[in-house]
């Protein structure tokens, strides 16, 4: 990636354990597609309980890439590891499909 990762959170703080987690995931996606420009990782509690846990984590994988933009976003998760895992499986497969069309059309 030629600009640094951004991870951004909502309603909620990240472990730095989490952070490295993502980090990794991150660093990951250059196998599939060398040629990432910039990504940005959101992290959030879209509601809670009335007594206050969370109902879900959503992850957000914005990838910007020549050509466009790849935007990630999956269904609300009771687990942050899973919502995270989850998202940045779709977002390799999403870059494996991005770089197979790239290499077809030259």
């Amino acid at each position: 990636m030629k600009l640094p990762l951004q991870i951004a959170v909502r309603n909620t703080t990240l472990s730095r354990e989490m952070r490295q987690i993502v980090r990794r995931r991150a660093n990951k996606l250059n196998r599939y597609y060398d040629r990432v420009t910039a990504c940005r990782v959101m992290v959030e509690i879209p509601q809670r309980h009335r007594i206050g846990t969370p109902i879900g984590y959503n992850v957000r994988v914005d990838l910007t890439v020549p050509g466009g933009e790849l935007v990630v976003k999956r269904q609300p998760r009771a687990a942050l590891r899973a919502a995270v895992k989850d998202a940045f499986a779709a977002a390799e497969r999403r870059l494996q499909d991005y770089a197979r069309r790239r290499r077809t059309r030259t």
